[in-house]
């Protein structure tokens, strides 16, 4: 039997991933690599200890420090609050951000810009259709029912006559009728 099937053979359970297991036992003696084995189990248990005792003292400071906070009136919040706001501090001050924040204040300024021109283009076109023979001729009209109606109305409030007859009547004889220009400088009565 070779050395590394000895080494295999007095390690149970050792398999292809602990071949750095088995090339330390390589070449020793079945008593050697018991005696190596008990050493590592000797250095296990020890850092084990170690690490139960530094569990007791972390959980002793940890016991200590939510002591003196409560004493000092930190709360759980508080330090939630704080750690927050740091971290949004540190976030705010990183370049990413600072880029990222750039770029949309930029494409802020450019889509207000593209919406101002809009709304400046949809205004002019409302003003040259205000201006237009054919607007000017509705508004004529509209004024000139307006006119016809308000007078049969009020020269009519005895009669059995309702508004929306009128009204029928106005638009009636304002469809085929023509009225007097209102120039725009001056305002209807």
């Amino acid at each position: 039997m070779s050395g590394v099937q000895q080494a295999e053979e007095a390690m149970p359970g050792a398999g292809v991933g602990d071949v750095h297991v088995v090339d330390e036992l390589a070449g020793l003696t079945p008593e050697q690599a018991e005696q190596l084995k008990a050493e590592w189990s000797r250095e296990l248990a020890r850092v084990e200890d170690e690490i139960a005792t530094l569990r007791t003292v972390l959980q002793s400071k940890i016991r200590q420090s939510s002591e003196l906070k409560r004493k000092l009136g930190i709360t759980v919040w508080k330090e939630i609050t704080e750690d927050v706001n740091q971290g949004l501090k540190n976030v705010k001050e990183s370049q990413v951000y600072q880029k990222t924040e750039s770029v949309i204040k930029s494409t802020a300024e450019k889509t207000t810009s593209i919406f101002g021109g809009l709304t400046a283009g949809v205004t002019q076109k409302i003003g040259q259709m205000r201006n237009s023979d054919s607007f000017r001729s509705i508004e004529e009209r509209v004024g000139f029912a307006y006119e016809n109606v308000k007078g049969k109305v009020s020269s009519r409030s005895n009669s059995t006559q309702s508004f929306d007859e009128a009204l029928r009547d106005a638009s009636r004889s304002a469809s085929g009728a023509t009225s007097p220009t209102i120039p725009e400088n001056k305002p209807l009565p």
